[in-house]
């Protein structure tokens, strides 16, 4: 149970307190009139004694009274109407309320911070944002507890209106108190009448009410002196007149109103009486609209709340709030239209305090204003003087009389105590259980009876706190009366026996609970009196909870429930929920459940705001646990609580609650929720028409997956133009794709600045959303629309409709140009609450009008917004109407499916309302410092905050004739359109993309771009001329700077292209048309190329320096043809000159690998042409019948080309860094290799292989410092390196839709080694990188290796110079010698050392036969050193004694570098073999 501010002790004693009456005079009553107060008010604030009090028992013991309180109360002479006390108690419990400001209690129990004396109501809703700011354990005791002031008022004012019982005498009256004025002529027969008017009462048949505890009632004559009006004197002799006449301790002299009213004081007079009265305001409006009250001696009406004085309630009035319908369900809600729950408390309360008197108005009245402080002290005097020496003697002296009476009557030979101990010593008489006894609760006794003088005798012991005896005495009666079978008797003797052991002090015996059980059944079964068996329930759940006997009093508390009383039941069940959560291991569900019921008892009972606070404080328990449906049954009641008590936005936000959640009910019944919820939203709009749209929660709106789109429509595809890509909302969003467009970005914007990217560089996004970069304020561009896609998600299972759907904006107008801006921010919220469309002149706003959704799907609104002015503007949210689609289950308002009635016109069918949500983005978690590791906090998200920047211009490009299928190394020419469509000029176009090798605009020399295709039989993509049979095989060539075509070290980047346009510039409206060739690439497959164009306005703008358009291409490419190539140096040595540079044979391997997929017939190979800046191809070697290579599919061909030094690479200075292209012509035409587009892709594809070269082999230019001879490995290296790149140019004749196309293109092949075979295809290259790549170790980088033997075996080149032929009589002479010259010529750049050796090298026998008839006759060693470059003739002799055919190839040459002595000597490559023919004549 909830803690109270009375401990069950003190909350006992002052249940049961000695009653004493009041009789007075009318001039006595004009005395106490002036202080507003009759005589028992006056005295009410110092009935509780604060000494003790003493007394003597039967047995001539002295007992102790302490903390003594009695009872002063006029006389009523009329019981008070059942229904009035029932008015009146629930008025006591609707007036008491949680007090606000009082600091929130929590009850910590598992993982529940469960907040139970609230701050209010609304600190309690689960949804209020700032409710657990307000808790704060309570660390006093084990059990954390609460208050609950209503259920302590109830049960105090429930004592106090118990009516009179002849079955008991606690509430009967002790004394009398006749009170006189000192003014009456005559106080003596004043007092004598008064005398006589309580003997009346107290004896005539006439009244029956109220009841006397004894024949013989004390009266206690007091005369009541005004000293402001009245002498002194006369009053002291008027009270020694009585003291003769009554004794000293009969009677008193009661001295007040020390002062005038109307006489000021700054002395400030507390006023005690203030706590009393206010508890019976309520009472005092229900006795005063009533008239038929008699209260004798006095025509004030008594303003106590006691029983008595709730007089003569006319029976035909009917308690308000008190609703029993037993036909309905015991969970049923309250209509609404139900008199008890359109009853507001608030303002209930708010007119009962104001109400003192029927007569007076609702004024503060003061009370207490004629008396002083010593007054106060005279009548708390008086008070003491009374009770000690004329109420208590008068109770010992009964109860002396009592027992007396008791011991003389017949059949008692003893003292009650000495008896006492053999009744309990043993042998006791088992006791009948209630099922056996009859019903004799009609039974009664006569006055004189001894077993109603035991109980008269026992309670008043009890009044005066002697327990032990009061128990005897209950439990002697008890047994008579069970024995009497007098049920309601023996369950008044059994209530208080319980009580008594109890409150007995030293606790000698434990607290027979079972009395009190057995009380409570035979009061409610059996004399079906309700009101004493909650009285008992009350008492026994409060011992129980002192002794911590939680379940116990819980389980009482329940029992006691009942239909009859609904809030009794709601009391009963709030503290039996208390119990559960006040118990050792706290049973939190239990708890909850219980506050439901009493929740819902209190609903009935019209306490509507204690209903309120019920159901919030269970909603703290299932709120998040995955209960749904006990969720939504909570917040539906609470919104309809909140909604009868005129708390519109608790309503609001509790209907809110339930639609937001995922909700597990039926459609129907999600349909009645919505429209309960846009009828009450309906109503608080209704109220602040003006006030701000306040949120709506359906439907639910996922605010990360918020895109923001900054462009404009941009026009599709026309005929065979095809637009351009870039952006659109429709493309997914890919990080890797985005992030590639980032870098293009920065590689373009590094080469506009010179190679550095400035600092404030912001990436162009044109589409936002979560995973994009938001931390930085988006750049929009003002007269260009900003497009937001909000993605709406109806939870329900019923359809929505939104209409008017719209942005909602606020906009800070910004000059750009000027340092300040004072404007003030503008919004169109204000007109937002207007069903129309919103434009101005600041932004228009695009309105849709209808956006249907149906049940629980999840829907895109893209929504528009047009700014006309630069500036600041911030995306708030959407507005729109929410509607119902009209639905045929509802039927009078009621839904059948969902168990609760409607309201009459609560339920409409499509009803709308009109309200907004703020699209709020949390921005990403912080994870950098290490406070943000540590904490939670988030970045901000701006996608919604665009910055309207001025002007810019804007590019549109469309592609004519683009292919989407290309042979691999096709060459294709299309055309590009770029158009202003903005009012801006544009300038600084540029492309950018990852695959320059891709397309090319030209080179940047007119003379050597066609702008059309040159006549020639195919119209092709080359610049061709036609050539003569005389040309045939014989290179014809060129010399071209790579600087021309983009290349060189003069461009740092060679992804970024100039676009040629008119004077740099593209004028607003125009358009133009370039030029584009295009190129397959070498890998088939499907290829994705971006271009990215940039582009800027002539005048700078600080906000956006440039604008991009993004495209991509996607390319199907299939195989064409495969070329390997390989070369080899050429032996022979005509001139000095070219000895020493040498002469090259280059072998091309070309095999058309098409599988006819792309419907190719055959390719032809119409040229091959050589690029590089020291070789060049001179002539083809192929017989000329062999002149048209001509491939069908799976068919090889091969090609000998000679190629030979450029002679004119050292002749003048301007050819140091050019290409020299040859072309040989294998056609009856020439592609000018050295011009577009054929040019451009060679050089292109070079240095994209040159890239993937440096980045697969980058490891190697980390060399130890211990390799001192670190240009070993490049002197050896360049002996065998060469660079030459040959062109082979083809076409291909394909089929398509019965007509013959001519394809061409042009595939490159790297040739770098001499002996290392080249590819056009890279897939052995890819193979091999992925395996280096797999063998770095990063933390110790590879060392450089050492030339191999297949490098250092190219040093020396030799060359052998003899007769063919030789003629040698071998008749006259055995011997032949021919002389043979040994040429060496050195091919590197060092000194060489070289060794020859002559002798055969004897391996097996076979090669002695071979080579034995034929020897080297002389020096057969030779050891020479070779400078670089140098050529070395080498004479020797030959000896045969055979004539035939032989082998002279046999000579060994062994070479090293000089500088290397550690390096051995490595053998050089043979030669070729030189065979010569020995003839005999």
């Amino acid at each position: 149970m909830a803690q109270c501010l009375q401990s069950v002790q003190e909350f006992i004693q002052d249940a049961f307190v000695p009653m004493v009456a009041v009789l007075c005079s009318e001039d006595a009553e004009q005395v106490t009139r002036k202080n507003n107060l009759n005589f028992s008010e006056l005295v009410r604030p110092f009935c509780r004694l604060t000494s003790e009090g003493h007394m003597r028992d039967p047995n001539n013991q002295i007992q102790v009274i302490k903390n003594l309180k009695i009872h002063v109360s006029n006389i009523v002479t009329q019981p008070p109407h059942l229904a009035a006390i029932r008015k009146m108690l629930s008025e006591v419990v609707s007036v008491s309320q949680p007090a606000e400001g009082l600091v929130a209690n929590v009850i910590t129990a598992g993982d529940y911070d469960l907040n139970i004396s609230d701050r209010s109501v609304k600190a309690s809703v689960p949804w209020y944002n700032s409710w657990k700011e307000t808790l704060t354990q309570l660390n006093t005791s084990k059990s954390f507890t609460a208050t609950t002031p209503w259920f302590e008022a109830y049960r105090e004012t429930f004592f106090q209106s118990m009516p009179a019982s002849d079955h008991e005498f606690l509430n009967h009256y002790l004394a009398c108190m006749l009170v006189v004025s000192s003014n009456e002529p005559q106080p003596v027969e004043q007092f004598l009448k008064l005398s006589q008017e309580q003997h009346r009462i107290q004896h005539s048949s006439d009244y029956t009410y109220p009841k006397w505890f004894t024949p013989n009632t004390l009266k206690y004559y007091v005369l009541l002196h005004d000293i402001s009006e009245v002498e002194e004197q006369r009053a002291d002799s008027v009270y020694e007149d009585m003291k003769q006449r009554y004794g000293t301790q009969g009677c008193y002299l009661l001295k007040i109103n020390s002062r005038t009213s109307a006489i000021s004081s700054d002395e400030q007079i507390p006023d005690p009486w203030s706590q009393y009265l206010q508890k019976s305001n309520l009472q005092n409006q229900e006795l005063y609209e009533d008239g038929t009250s008699v209260v004798m001696g006095s025509t004030n009406t008594e303003n106590d709340v006691s029983a008595p004085e709730v007089d003569g309630i006319d029976p035909s009035v009917k308690a308000d709030g008190v609703p029993n319908n037993f036909k309905t369900h015991p969970l049923q809600l309250d209509h609404p239209s139900d008199p008890g729950g359109s009853l507001d408390a608030l303002d209930t309360l708010r007119n009962a305090v104001q109400i003192t008197d029927g007569k007076k108005p609702s004024t503060v009245t003061t009370h207490g204003a004629c008396l002083t402080l010593n007054d106060h002290d005279r009548i708390r005097q008086f008070i003491q003087e009374f009770t000690f020496r004329g109420l208590l003697p008068h109770i010992e002296k009964s109860i002396r009389q009592l027992n007396d009476q008791l011991v003389s009557r017949k059949g008692l030979s003893r003292s009650l105590f000495s008896a006492t101990k053999k009744w309990f010593s043993g042998g006791k008489v088992p006791e009948k259980s209630i099922a056996e006894l009859k019903n004799t609760s009609g039974l009664l006794y006569p006055p004189e009876a001894p077993e109603l003088q035991i109980r008269k005798l026992a309670d008043l012991c009890f009044l005066v706190q002697h327990y032990d005896l009061a128990y005897n005495c209950y439990h002697t009666a008890k047994k008579d009366f069970l024995n009497d079978q007098a049920m309601l008797y023996a369950a008044g003797a059994l209530e208080m026996a319980a009580v008594s052991a109890f409150l007995q002090p030293g606790a000698p015996r434990p607290y027979p609970a079972h009395y009190m059980d057995t009380a409570i059944q035979t009061y409610r079964d059996v004399c079906k009196n309700m009101v004493q068996a909650e009285r008992c329930a009350l008492l026994s759940s409060e011992i129980l909870k002192s002794q911590v006997k939680c379940s116990e009093a819980a389980t009482l508390l329940i029992r006691m429930t009942s239909e009859d009383s609904d809030l009794r039941s709601a009391l009963l069940l709030e503290q039996a929920a208390h119990c559960f959560i006040n118990m050792r291991s706290p049973m939190v569900r239990k708890f909850a459940f219980h506050m439901i019921l009493a929740g819902h008892r209190f609903s009935k009972a019209g306490q509507k705001r204690h209903a309120l606070r019920c159901y919030c404080q269970a909603m703290q328990v299932y709120k998040g646990k995955g209960w749904s449906l006990a969720e939504d049954h909570i917040n539906f009641t609470i919104g309809r609580q909140s909604f009868t008590l005129k708390q519109l936005d608790n309503a609001v936000s509790a209907f809110r609650h339930i639609l937001i959640n995922d909700s597990k009910q039926t459609a129907s019944q999600q349909g009645a929720f919505l429209r309960e919820y846009l009828y009450v939203y309906k109503n608080v709009s209704q109220l602040s028409p003006d006030d701000p749209l306040p949120q709506l929660p359906l439907p639910c709106i996922q605010s990360s997956a918020t895109r923001v789109f900054f462009g404009h429509d941009r026009r599709l595809a026309e005929g065979q133009k095809q637009a351009a890509t870039h952006v659109s909302l429709d493309q997914e969003f890919d990080c890797e794709l985005s992030q590639q467009w980032k870098e293009l970005e920065e590689q373009v914007v590094a080469v506009v600045n010179r190679g550095a990217i400035p600092v404030n560089f912001q990436p162009t996004q044109y589409c936002l959303n979560s995973q994009t970069d938001n931390l930085r304020f988006p750049l929009a561009v003002v007269q260009e629309p900003i497009i937001v896609e909000v993605v709406f998600k109806n939870p329900l299972k019923v359809p929505l409709l939104l209409t008017d759907l719209s942005l909602l904006w606020k906009f800070q107008s910004k000059d750009f140009g000027q340092l300040q801006n004072g404007d003030e921010p503008i919004s169109n919220e204000k007109e937002a609450h207007v069903k129309a469309t919103f434009k101005n002149e600041i932004v228009s706003t695009e309105v849709i009008l209808e956006f249907s959704m149906s049940s629980e799907e999840t829907k895109l609104a893209r929504l528009k917004l047009l700014p006309h002015q630069t500036g600041e503007l911030h995306i708030l949210g959407v507005v729109y109407n929410l509607e119902t689609v009209p639905s045929v289950n509802v039927v009078d308002g009621t839904d059948p499916s969902s168990g609760i009635q409607g309201e009459g016109n609560l339920v409409i069918n499509g009803m709308s309302v009109r309200g907004r949500q703020d699209l709020e983005i949390q921005g990403p978690r912080l994870n950098n410092t290490k406070e943000e590791k540590t904490s939670v906090k988030h970045g901000p998200d701006r996608r919604l905050d665009p910055i309207i920047t001025p002007p810019m211009p804007l590019l549109e490009v469309f592609f004519i004739n683009f292919p989407t299928g290309l042979l691999c190394g096709e060459i294709r020419k299309a055309f590009v359109e770029f158009v202003n469509v903005s009012k801006v000029p544009l300038a600084g176009l540029k492309v950018a993309s990852k695959h320059p090798e891709f397309f090319t605009f030209g080179s940047n020399t007119a003379a050597l771009t066609p702008q059309s295709p040159t006549a020639s039989e195919n119209c092709s993509a080359y610049k061709t001329i036609v050539t003569d049979s005389t040309s045939a095989c014989t290179a014809l060539t060129s010399l071209v700077s790579p600087v021309d075509f983009g290349m060189g070290s003069g461009n740092s980047s060679l992804g970024v292209i100039d676009i040629p346009l008119p004077d740099s510039v593209l004028l607003p409206g125009a358009s133009i048309q370039l030029p584009l060739w295009l190129r397959g690439p070498d890998k088939e497959g499907v290829h994705e190329i971006q271009f990215l164009f940039y582009y800027e306005s002539p005048n700078k703008v600080s906000q956006l320096s440039h604008r991009v358009l993004r495209h991509t291409a996607v390319i199907c490419t299939s195989r064409s043809l495969s070329v390997r190539a390989t070369v080899c140096r050429s032996n022979t040595f005509q001139d000095e000159e070219d000895g020493r540079n040498g002469n090259m044979l280059v072998f091309v391997d070309v095999e058309n690998i098409n599988t006819n997929e792309a419907g190719v017939r055959e390719f032809h190979i119409v040229q091959v042409s050589s690029s590089s800046k020291k070789w060049r191809f001179q002539k083809c070697i192929n017989p000329s019948e062999d002149k048209d290579a001509k491939l069908t599919s799976r068919e090889r061909g091969k090609l000998c080309f000679k190629a030979t030094t450029c002679k004119y690479q050292e002749a003048t200075s301007g050819a140091i860094g050019k290409y020299t292209f040859a072309d040989i012509i294998l056609g009856n035409e020439q592609i000018i290799s050295a011009t577009t587009p054929c040019a451009d892709f060679f050089f292109r594809s070079c240095h994209s292989s040159e890239s993937k070269k440096t980045l697969t082999n980058g490891y190697t230019s980390f060399v130890p410092a211990r390799w001192p001879t670190d240009d070993v490995g490049k002197v050896v290296r360049k002996c065998s390196e060469i660079d030459l790149n040959i062109i082979v140019l083809w076409k291909a004749y394909v089929v398509e839709d019965n007509k013959q196309l001519i394809l061409e293109g042009q595939l490159h092949v790297a040739l770098q080694t001499i002996g290392k075979e080249a590819y056009s295809l890279s897939q052995k290259q890819e193979a091999q990188e992925m395996v280096l790549l797999k063998l770095i170790r990063p933390e110790q980088p590879p060392l450089p290796a050492r030339p191999s033997v297949e490098q250092l075996s190219h040093l020396i080149k030799t060359s052998l110079h003899y007769p063919e032929s030789y003629d040698h009589p071998f008749l006259h002479k055995s011997l032949c010698v021919v002389p043979v010259t040994l040429m060496l010529s050195n091919c590197s750049q060092a000194v060489v050392d070289v060794i020859i050796d002559l002798r055969h090298k004897a391996i097996s026998p076979e090669t002695l036969e071979v080579h034995g008839s034929f020897t080297w006759l002389g020096q057969t060693q030779f050891k020479l050193q070779l400078k670089a470059q140098e050529i070395h003739k080498l004479q020797l002799k030959a000896c045969f004694i055979h004539a035939g055919v032989y082998n002279l190839g046999t000579p060994r040459v062994f070479a090293k570098l000089t500088d290397q002595g550690s390096m051995c000597e490595t053998s050089q490559q043979n030669s070729m073999p030189a065979l010569i023919i020995i003839n005999n004549i």
